[in-house]
């Protein structure tokens, strides 16, 4: 039941804006918080926050709902997601920051519970209804891989993988250009079951029937498909290609899990060509309600300055094999 709106003239007047923070401790838990006695929705668990005050901007929100809620000072945050979730008394639209630096201790200043939570297995609850995607989006990893056995032939590409999902890779896009539909499917049969082997998901990049045939994850459309789509295919996961603010729009508005936005900085593929660069990059993040990859000149060390510019991670072709 989650949408995503464009708030615009009387309908931004009925949309509460609330500040959200994703307040992650360095072993990967996050930090949920029980709503108190005397709210709305009181004894349901959700991230921290809460609305703006006027005149704020929504990091000086978070920072006070911080201080408010929890005692502590904030440190560092990135913008992350914006998600609209209408409830049955009034509609939010939660601006959400992966908060990664702080100093005090979280307490509960309103005298409610406390956790730190795995947000792949939480176990509080009931949570409120509309933090079921941000979770789904939160655990989404931070590396996307994309597959290079054109470069590398097949059999020396399977032992790279085989090296980089012993090293953490979690995200994969089968994407290989120059195979044939039967020889595609026969490689991302075998990706799909290495990379199931060490827990990790696999999307096949434009064909959604050979990501059946391989047992994969989901589709990754090209930019093309995104724009002509009509419907959310059936598949668990959806992902696509964007380069521009009306490719992230149409994305937004299929409902699609993740998108790659590119290209953001030159690559050895196409030296010369025109680059968003990372201001542009952030600005064109701006509101998306599901987590951007920057791809294009993307390293693995690049993940924090992708995340400063709204990114939820970084894509990489050369870059992780």
């Amino acid at each position: 039941d989650e949408t995503f709106m464009k708030a615009t003239g009387s309908e931004s007047n009925t949309i509460v804006d609330v500040a959200v923070g994703v307040v992650t401790h360095g072993d990967g838990r996050v930090l949920l918080a029980e709503r108190p006695q005397g709210k709305p929705s009181a004894g349901f668990w959700e991230f921290p926050g809460g609305k703006f005050e006027v005149g704020e901007s929504p990091v000086e929100a978070l920072a006070r709902e911080l201080h408010e809620e929890l005692g502590v000072e904030l440190d560092e945050a990135h913008p992350w997601i914006t998600r609209t979730h209408a409830y049955p008394d009034r509609t939010v639209r939660l601006h959400m920051y992966r908060v990664l630096g702080w100093h005090g201790e979280p307490h509960g200043r309103e005298g409610q519970q406390l956790s730190w939570q795995d947000p792949r297995a939480v176990s509080v609850s009931p949570l409120l209804s509309a933090n079921d995607g941000i979770l789904q989006s939160l655990n989404l990893p931070q590396l996307y891989a994309i597959t290079h056995a054109s470069k590398y032939g097949i059999s020396e590409f399977m032992a790279r993988l085989r090296t980089a999902l012993d090293n953490g890779v979690r995200l994969i896009q089968v994407r290989e250009r120059d195979m044939s539909a039967g020889a595609l499917t026969d490689f991302a049969r075998g990706v799909v079951s290495v990379a199931h082997d060490h827990g990790a998901r696999v999307l096949v990049n434009g064909d959604a029937a050979i990501a059946r045939a391989a047992g994969a994850d989901g589709v990754h459309l090209q930019a093309d498909q995104l724009m002509r789509r009509q419907a959310h295919p059936d598949t668990r996961l959806l992902a696509a290609s964007c380069h521009n603010r009306e490719e992230l729009l149409r994305a937004a508005e299929l409902g699609v899990d993740f998108v790659v936005l590119s290209p953001v900085l030159p690559t050895q593929s196409h030296p010369g060509a025109a680059t968003l660069g990372w201001e542009r990059f952030a600005q064109l993040c701006l509101d998306m309600p599901m987590p951007v990859f920057a791809l294009g000149g993307m390293r693995a060390d690049m993940t924090n300055t992708a995340m400063l510019h709204s990114a939820h991670g970084v894509a990489l072709l050369s870059g992780i094999w």
